[in-house]
């Protein structure tokens, strides 16, 4: 598929989404918006998909709302609008599609940009990257689930700490608070994630979007809901033809050909 503003690749089952407008450190404007929100749509469709891979081109992940078409002082453009209709969509399908995201934080994620790279199931980072919660520098609040992201990972005491200083957080500092799994050397990132999505792509898909589905709803239920909800997605999983060719795979002591299905 071909957009403005997004270079979608599929290749052996990896869905490669890169931010592509370098020249504004992939910020994010209506268009850009609008493409990722139609990929992720095909993303979910293709069942040619079997992982995601989302990363920035040039030197940037993404800085956040391009401020270029921002309200300006006195302008009555609804911020709530823009959550509801084009970032909060994308969260949710980040967080919902039944595939695993990983997110290659190549450089600055900054705002919003900081919320989509959180956004994934699991994060690698350069060295040379860092995160920025930078609303609080222009008088605003966190959102597209970065309060969320922020407090379910660090802590309020922290989280509080992170979005009111609006400081820069280096990539082992990152690591150091768990907002990402792994920081390597900028040359060797896009190996690195892509080999790490290529391994989820040749896996079993359908237990992956169960797995995901499982972890969201544990972040706020009781051990009961937990256990009761593992038994009705643990029988859902034993019904797929993945389940039983792992189990034969197991028996013939090789390796299981996954077929996401």
């Amino acid at each position: 598929m071909d957009f403005e503003t997004i270079l979608f690749d599929i290749d052996s089952g990896v869905l490669t989404l890169r931010l592509n407008r370098p020249e504004s450190y992939n910020a994010c404007n209506e268009q850009l918006t609008t493409d990722l929100r139609a990929a992720l749509k095909e993303a979910e469709r293709n069942k040619g998909v079997r992982a995601m891979l989302l990363t920035g081109a040039g030197k940037a992940f993404c800085s956040g709302q391009d401020l270029k078409e921002a309200p300006e002082s006195g302008a009555r453009r609804s911020l709530a609008d823009s959550l509801i209709r084009r970032y909060n969509p994308i969260i949710r399908k980040l967080r919902s599609i039944p595939k695993p995201v990983v997110t290659a934080i190549n450089g600055v994620a900054a705002g919003g940009g900081c919320s989509l790279a959180l956004a994934g199931d699991i994060r690698i980072m350069s060295e040379n990257a860092y995160l920025l919660q930078a609303f609080i520098n222009i008088g605003l609040v966190p959102d597209s689930g970065s309060s969320h992201f922020l407090a379910q990972t660090v802590g309020y005491p922290k989280a509080f700490e992170i979005a009111t200083l609006g400081e820069k957080i280096p990539a082992e500092q990152a690591l150091a608070l768990g907002l990402v799994n792994k920081v390597v050397a900028s040359g060797e990132l896009m190996e690195e994630a892509h080999t790490l999505a290529l391994r989820y792509a040749q896996g079993p898909t359908k237990a992956y979007g169960y797995l995901k589905k499982m972890l969201r709803r544990a972040e706020h239920t009781s051990l009961d809901d937990a256990l009761e909800y593992e038994v009705f997605m643990q029988e859902a999983a034993g019904r797929t033809r993945d389940y039983r060719e792992g189990v034969k795979a197991f028996l013939e002591k090789r390796k299981p050909e996954f077929k996401g299905e």
